[in-house]
């Protein structure tokens, strides 16, 4: 999994055959390795460069799409030899690619990373381009990983809302005896990160520290909530294509200074979280994150002061590790595809039915 948040490959082993002797009790996964690699400063600006129209752009959308194919073999193999497993062990890789155009209102979207050179490079079969089919048939493609959260964190007697806060954030809704839902909230990192790179040089602010030396602006906060996306209903999805560096100067007086301006985007990312919760998952009791927005116990402890009728947890307490739970998803969609089974959900995406999700790239 790369994502919205440009900062690298999560890379994981797992084993969803619940046959095996090595699951116990009521596990659904078994995770076995995780690798990280990041990306370096180059290939994370070629695929920032992408996102906009320019000379040449196809040709470039190739040759970074095999770069990064050449980066996500070198993922794999690194967890292959830190796990001791083969490539002849492993029954396929699924590989979400990296998203550089999300336009379900047109009917299409892009993830780049060239699956069949992965394939090649690992000698392993590959399932990529799991957003398509469910775009064809009317859905937004986004979110897809509520299926799985579903799959994995359900709980019979309490309602649990599984929050993903990557480049962009989005939910889950796993009320008990009721059909799952799920959406993208909004912002989640992405306009942060961004920030923090353009005052401090610094690829995100840890733990919320430099946020929580500012003071949120009213006004260019409630300039931002005025955009149109957050009063959609769902199904919806968004990504860079809308919330950007272009959009934040948009909703800016000038003269802010750099900290508050941190302090509100923080703001925005919790008060819109807050807000889908409260208005689409009424009597949420536990709030479980994940995603590396995680880690940030400045935004957690304000998501708990604006969700004072829930708990504020991590997945990683339900014992899923919230860094790679999105990895676990991919791995999950992949065996979906070749085990025939439908993936989306048409409540979360809108497609007008379930379909079997990804395109398959024997090795």
């Amino acid at each position: 999994m790369s994502g919205t948040s440009l900062d690298g490959i999560d890379a994981v082993l797992v084993n969803l055959d619940q046959r095996d002797p090595s699951f116990h009790g009521e596990s659904r996964v078994r995770l076995i390795g995780k690798h990280f690699l990041p990306f370096d400063d180059a290939l994370k600006q070629a695929i920032l460069d992408l996102h906009q129209p320019s000379h040449n752009e196809l040709h470039h959308t190739q040759l970074i799409g095999n770069r990064l194919a050449a980066q996500y073999a070198i993922a794999v193999n690194t967890l292959l030899a830190q796990t001791g497993y083969t490539a002849r062990q492993i029954r396929a890789t699924g590989c979400h690619g990296q998203t550089i155009r999300h336009c379900p209102e047109h009917g299409y979207t892009l993830q780049i990373g060239n699956a069949a050179l992965l394939a090649e490079l690992t000698g392993i079969t590959v399932v990529g381009d799991f957003r398509s089919r469910d775009i064809a048939a009317g859905g937004q493609g986004a979110p897809l990983v509520p299926a799985f959260h579903d799959t994995l964190l359900r709980h019979p007697d309490i309602h649990r809302v599984i929050v993903n806060i990557g480049g962009i954030s989005n939910l889950t809704n796993l009320p008990p005896g009721l059909a799952t839902s799920g959406f993208d909230c909004g912002p989640g990192n992405l306009l942060m990160d961004a920030w923090c790179m353009q005052h401090l040089e610094k690829p995100f602010d840890a733990d919320g520290a430099w946020a929580a030396t500012g003071q949120v602006q009213p006004a260019p906060l409630a300039s931002m909530l005025n955009e149109a996306y957050f009063a959609l209903p769902p199904p919806k999805s968004s990504g860079r294509d809308l919330f950007n560096m272009r959009w934040l100067q948009k909703h800016l007086q000038g003269g802010e200074a750099p900290e508050d301006v941190q302090a509100t985007l923080l703001e925005l990312t919790c008060t819109t979280i807050a807000a889908a919760i409260r208005l689409r998952c009424s009597g949420a009791q536990q709030i479980c994150l994940c995603g590396g927005g995680a880690h940030n116990s400045t935004l957690r402890n304000r998501l708990a002061a604006l969700l004072p009728g829930c708990s504020v947890q991590t997945t990683s307490e339900l014992g899923v590790d919230g860094d790679y739970l999105e990895a676990i998803a991919f791995a999950w969609l992949a065996q979906q595809n070749l085990s025939g089974h439908p993936a989306n959900l048409p409540l979360v995406t809108g497609a007008k039915h379930p379909c079997i999700l990804g395109a398959v790239y024997p090795a």
